[in-house]
């Protein structure tokens, strides 16, 4: 039960930092050298829409999974690296949470006004929080990886 629990803790997390990393280096860049502002900012905020969805899914299941790991060991003789795993993963969890909730319905707002310089402004701080998570996540993998 443990390895199917660690596998989709793992699932969950790969999910989470692989959809940043496309984001990140692939699609945000290559849609800011091509579009203009009345044509990227929907196709943006219509792949957030989604991955933001699935991102909230995999926060569910990391919640879970690593609850039920943390709860098969006593918490004094857990790996320090799980502790670190744990402050670093609520701390993004906090971050995608303000993400969601500010910036990104504010996104939707500007958008439906078709007021692109406000929505370019909200992509910008998505992308910082983005931008934050991401280097927390490797963090956070890093810590449970090599310190034991």
């Amino acid at each position: 039960m443990y390895e199917l629990t660690k596998f989709f803790h793992l699932a969950a997390g790969l999910i989470w930092l692989g959809g940043m990393t496309i984001l990140l280096v692939a699609v945000r860049p290559a849609v800011i050298l091509q579009l203009e502002p009345s044509q990227r900012i929907p196709l943006l905020h219509g792949i957030l829409s989604r991955f933001l969805k699935l991102v909230g899914l995999c926060i569910a299941i990391l919640l879970v999974t690593g609850g039920l790991m943390f709860a098969g060991v006593d918490m004094k003789i857990a790996p320090k690296g799980w502790h670190v795993m744990l402050g670093l993963g609520f701390v993004m969890f906090a971050i995608f949470g303000h993400l969601y909730f500010v910036p990104f319905r504010r996104l939707q707002r500007s958008m439906a006004m078709a007021d692109w310089p406000t929505a370019a402004k909200q992509l910008a701080q998505i992308h910082t929080l983005v931008l934050t998570n991401f280097a927390l996540g490797w963090l956070a993998v890093a810590a449970v990886v090599v310190w034991r």
